[in-house]
């Protein structure tokens, strides 16, 4: 039996536990991926929008197979006891012939399958596919398309002649699982050759995005390997609650508009965990975007991660609760990128940017009202897409230009709540006699600064 004394002794030693392990879990916490302490101050916005990102993003999507949501990369499939549909037992050859009807012959059984369902595309073999549309609503509420194998796209552009935006497409389908370790091959030389950013004396035309999701909900897409795309890799389109992880991207830096991930008119998605180097940007967020993550994410080349652009032609465009968290950005023409057009209206507002390594990278932090993506000059305009709380935090590494820190905001509308905390962004040595350092230049911008800024904005 224990004297009081002794059990007094230990209810002390239990609480100081309790105490040092609530210290210590909260210093870990703050220590950025350089294993450097930083406190970090945030925003009164941040917290009154903290509550909308617990909301959407710890909540889990109303799948049928809930046991396997939080470990899907280690979990067996949920379906292995249900109807399996392969594409070869719908007549695909993988032997260099079209294999479009057998894909979709297995997508219709698929389906309208009423119960767990899996469709396999084996691997070892490569199966060569015109466009293809995965369309739904389908019956089932645990539908899975696990790619084993390689998905290549033919090379003849004429192939597209109904519609050039698209190869592969999953349109309106719900509880949907896209992932297996395969290839998405989108054979794009043919389509970069003929580009009017290439060739100027072509005319600027459509090409197709590898793969599509319009109108999905309840979606996860993870382990698979997209390549050369005809033009953008992954796009999601008008979705709701989406996960996308584990994702390689890759195509030559020189390639063009071979955006890696773009996101436009989707709520409460999460990109993680993903490498991603092409020749556009590796992660485009544009208009009707809402509630998006992007954390662990590996970029370069390519054009760095950017928000928008928005308002081109005068149009509306609106951005909000985005987090940026944990990213590597290596030899980017820019790195942390909100771009808008005069003329536009709508906003850009409570972004965040943090714990970001950067290296060689031209413009590491931009954003630019006054965007123009043309030859001649584009007429100064009145209205602006209005942008406002965006933090950067704890952004460290070396810009391949004098300009580290750009801030080119609209007269009419500058920008407000810029804050900048825990900066260091240094010019890279191009020789030893390059005694260049990094500037800042900002014009009509409202910036709050924590902590050390290297470099600073004199603002005017």
């Amino acid at each position: 039996m224990l004297l009081k004394s002794h059990r007094l002794l230990l209810l002390q030693l239990l609480i100081a536990s309790i105490y040092v392990t609530s210290c210590f879990g909260t210093y870990y916490q703050n220590l950025d991926h350089f294993h450097r302490p930083t406190v970090l101050y945030r925003p009164p916005w941040y917290f009154r929008d903290q509550q909308n990102y617990n909301y959407y993003y710890n909540r889990r999507p109303n799948y049928a197979h809930q046991r396997s949501y939080n470990n899907e990369f280690q979990a067996s499939d949920p379906v292995t006891r249900s109807k399996v549909v392969n594409v070869n037992d719908y007549g695909a050859k993988a032997d260099g012939t079209d294999d479009s009807q057998a894909f979709n012959k297995a997508w219709e059984e698929a389906c309208s399958y009423g119960g767990d369902v899996l469709m396999v595309v084996p691997q070892n073999r490569v199966y060569v596919v015109k466009p293809v549309t995965f369309s739904g609503p389908c019956r089932s509420n645990n539908l899975a398309f696990k790619i084993y194998g390689t998905i290549k796209a033919t090379d003849n552009p004429s192939d597209y002649s109904e519609d050039r935006r698209y190869w592969l497409r999953f349109s309106n389908v719900e509880n949907l699982r896209v992932y297996g370790g395969g290839i998405i091959d989108g054979s794009g030389k043919i389509w970069w050759q003929n580009s009017c950013k290439v060739n100027q004396e072509l005319p600027c035309r459509d090409a197709p995005t590898a793969m599509t999701f319009s109108d999905c909900s309840n979606l996860l897409v993870y382990s698979l390997w997209f390549q050369n795309a005809q033009q953008m890799h992954l796009k999601f389109d008008k979705c709701f609650n989406v996960k996308a992880s584990n994702l390689q991207v890759t195509a030559p830096g020189d390639s063009p508009n071979t955006d890696g991930i773009h996101v436009t008119e989707t709520k409460n998605i999460k990109i993680l965990n993903s490498v991603i180097r092409t020749g556009d940007d590796c992660i485009s967020i544009v208009s009707g975007s809402k509630n998006v993550r992007a954390i662990d994410i590996t970029c370069g080349p390519g054009h760095g991660i950017s928000i928008g652009s928005l308002g081109a032609g005068n149009s509306a465009g609106y951005v909000s609760n985005v987090l940026v968290d944990k990213v590597r950005l290596s030899g980017t023409t820019n790195g942390l990128r909100i771009k808008t057009w005069q003329g536009g209206s709508g906003y850009a507002k409570n972004i965040i940017f943090q714990n970001v390594l950067m290296h060689n990278v031209t413009n590491p932090i931009i954003i630019n009202q006054n965007y123009c993506d043309q030859d001649e000059p584009c007429p100064q305009q009145y209205s602006a897409v209005e942008i406002s709380n965006v933090m950067y935090s704890n952004i460290r590494g070396s810009s391949a230009s004098e300009d580290a820190i750009t801030f080119n905001c609209s007269k009419s509308f500058p920008c407000q709540g810029i804050w900048l905390q825990s900066i260091a962004l240094a010019r890279q040595e191009l020789n030893q006699d390059d005694d260049q350092v990094a500037k800042a230049s900002c014009s009509n911008v409202g910036i709050i600064s924590r902590g050390s800024v290297s470099p600073r904005c004199s603002t005017k």
